[in-house]
This record gives C-alpha cells, structure tokens and sequence, in this order.
C-alpha cells in the first residue's frame, strides 16, 4: 500500500489549517498588540511559561504511545485516566506555586493570571484521548474542522474580553473557552468513549516509553524557554513582552512549515519505518523541502525586520526589530531539524531526541547569561541560535545512523 498521496492529501490538509488557524492567531496577535503594552504581554507570558513547564514535566508521551500500538481502542480509558490526574496535579501545583512564581518574576499582576490559568489543565484532562485517531488514521480533513473550530472560538473570546477587560487575563479566558469547545467536540466527533478502567500493561508501557519522552519535553521546553525566563528574570516583564513578541513572530511562518509536515510525516514514518530504503527516501524529500521553505521565509525576515513590525504591531513594537533576524535564523534551523524529530519518533528512537535536545539546552545555558547580561534582548536571541546551532550536527549523525543498513 502506498502512503504517498495519503500523505500529500494530509500535508494539505493540515497545510489549510494551520495557515488558517494562524491567519487568525496573526491577526489576533495584531489587534492585542494594538490594545495591549509590551509589560502586559509579558506578564501573560509567565503564565504561559509556568503552564508549559508543568505540561513538559508531567508528559507521559500517551498520544505518541497510541499512535505507535496497533491496537487504539483497548487503551483509550488507560489515557483518560492518565491525563485527568496529570490535569489535576498541574492545576493544583500551578495554585501552590503562584505566590513563588510572581515573587521570582517580581510581578504582581501575574497572580489573577496564573490562578485562572490553573484551570485550563484541569479541563484538558477530560479530552477523548480517540481523537488522536485523526493523526493515527490520517484523517486529517476531520482534524481540519475539529481544530479550526476550536481554535475560531478561543481567537474570538480571546478578542472580544481583551477589548472589554484591556487585560491580557481576557487571552486566558479563550484558551478556556477553547477547550471546553475541544471537550465536547471529542465526544461528538470520534469514538471509542472512554471509562473509568485502565489496563496494567498500558501503563506500564507509558512508564517505560515515556520517561524518554518526558526527559526530551523537558530539555525541548528549557530549550526554548529558558531565554524566557531568563529575560523575564534579569530584564524584566516589559523585556519579556517584547522578547516573546518577537520569538512568536519570527517563528510564526518558519516553524508552522516543520509543524504541518511533521503531524503528516510522524504517522507516515511509523507506518513505513520497517522498508527503511522507503522510508530514507521519503525523509530525504520531506527534509528538502522542508528547508527550501523555511529558508525563503527566513530571508524576508532577515531583510525585511523594520518594515514588517512598522507594518504590523506598530512603534511600540519597534525594539522586536534587532533581535528578528537572529530569531529567524534560529527558526529556520528549528524547522529543518524537525523533520528528524519526527523520524526519531517513529522509529521508537525517543532517546535521540532527549540526547539531541539535551545538547541544545547546554549550549544555550553555556553562553545565555553572560550574553543577556552584556547585550540584553540580542544576547538572549544569539544564545537561542548558538544551542540549535551546536545540536545541528547530532540530528544529522542520528539521522544516518538509522538509515546505515540501507
């Protein structure tokens, strides 16, 4: 059976969904930045931060793990269980930590925002874990209308009580929206339901496989984090805001082009990855393409950064210019090597990517402080573009040798 027009047929999809969806994450971006200041960004961004880093801490990998067995349905309850108590221990370590986490970021206001925040993992954990059949059986048309509607419900709240709240807990409130939405959709839309049973020997596959998931969220959050924090910490929320506008931004096009590829390619990989000739060429012509694109994207924003922000955030936004050329540089490196995380994946070759990440997070944490400390926002940037730049070279080595007995 061929796989090659399921695929192309998938990347379109997902392809028109993700242009989609961050047609209106760009235009929602927009018109918060137009309402919101650069401190306010900030001061959501600690709670994005927190929210992440407790997701990534507490991942057990069970969407990878339903993907990678043949059989899905016997193991839909085992993770619903696993991801209600994942939901309720992020949301009440987020509760306890908050009083902690607005003293290390010496921001007040970001207490109302981490306490609402709370209750989005909570919810989360109620999800139908089927609907990673969509990726699993390629059916992404119905992922299309299943995403696309959830993401339009979270942009338009997330609008509508910004404008009236002039806050940035009004963003909080759509991503609340937004999953209650995904709730209900997952019961609607997919089957098996699931119950409150579990199977020992799921769980224990969780435990076994997804330590070296978890370990490789971990480094890949601090990765792409830990400037963040650090920024936040040294520099301040104002310097946070502006730093993470244009982190998003410079990633925006570049990374949503690895991302459509690698929701297609995962499954593809997974279902070839024993004709390992098959599945080499098929990485070598997604790779290829992959980095045409994001390096076309990447040289608008190399030569380009004033005119682009000018256009679209407007004056206030101006101190983004000097680090987008760097953080687009770092994008495009990001994208290219995502095609290996995915093969990596398929393959059942979690380790490499933990190894991978783990270099990439070391060479960032090596040189991040003394380069904030001597140049700020464009110290945090070059740190971000020196860790995926020392990585590089293991993501080719991992690559080859999967494919030495080709």
């Amino acid at each position: 059976m061929g796989y090659t027009r399921a695929a192309i047929k998938g990347v379109s999809w997902i392809a028109v969904l993700r242009f989609t969806t961050r047609a209106l994450s760009f235009l929602k971006t927009i018109v918060l930045a137009r309402i919101l200041l650069p401190a306010q960004f900030g001061t959501y961004g600690v709670a994005l931060l927190v929210l992440g880093f407790l997701e990534v801490m507490t991942e057990t990998g069970v969407n990878i793990l339903l993907i990678q067995e043949k059989e899905t349905d016997r193991y839909i309850s085992s993770a619903w269980m696993v991801s209600i108590i994942r939901g309720i221990i992020i949301s009440v370590v987020i509760i306890l930590l908050t009083p902690f986490i607005v003293a290390f970021f010496r921001s007040p206001d970001a207490a109302p925002l981490l306490y609402t925040i709370s209750v989005v993992p909570f919810l989360r954990g109620f999800i139908n874990p089927s609907v990673v059949k969509f990726q699993k059986e390629l059916r992404f048309h119905v992922e299309f209308w299943y995403r696309g509607s959830i993401f339009l419900v979270d942009s338009l709240v997330a609008v509508i009580a910004t404008l009236i709240l002039h806050d940035p807990i009004g963003i909080i409130w759509g991503f609340i929206a937004g999953v209650i939405v995904e709730i209900i959709l997952s019961y609607i839309m997919v089957r098996p339901w699931p119950t409150l049973t579990f199977h020992k020997e799921y769980l224990l596959k969780i435990f076994h496989r997804g330590k070296w998931v978890t370990a490789s969220g971990v480094f890949n959050y601090l990765f792409h984090n830990a400037d963040n924090i650090v920024v936040g910490r040294m520099l301040g929320t104002g310097s946070l805001g502006i730093y993470q506008m244009g982190y998003s931004f410079s990633m925006l096009p570049i990374t949503e082009i690895a991302d459509v590829f690698a929701r297609v390619t995962f499954p593809v990989y997974t279902k070839i990855a024993g004709d390992l000739a098959r599945l080499r060429r098929a990485f070598i012509k997604t790779t290829v393409l992959i980095a045409g694109l994001a390096i076309s994207f990447g040289l608008v924003l190399w030569f380009f950064p004033q005119e682009i922000v000018l256009l679209i955030l407007g004056e206030k936004w101006l101190a983004v210019v000097p680090i987008l050329p760097v953080l687009a540089a770092f994008g495009v490196i990001r994208a290219i090597s995502g095609s290996s995380s995915a093969l990596f994946l398929a393959v059942g070759k979690q380790e490499y990517l933990t190894v991978v990440t783990f270099v990439s997070i070391t060479g960032l944490l090596l040189v991040i402080f003394p380069l904030v400390h001597l140049y700020g926002l464009l110290g945090a940037a070059f740190s971000a573009l020196t860790g995926s730049l020392i990585a590089a070279p293991l993501y080719v080595y991992y690559s080859l040798k999967i494919f030495r007995k080709v």
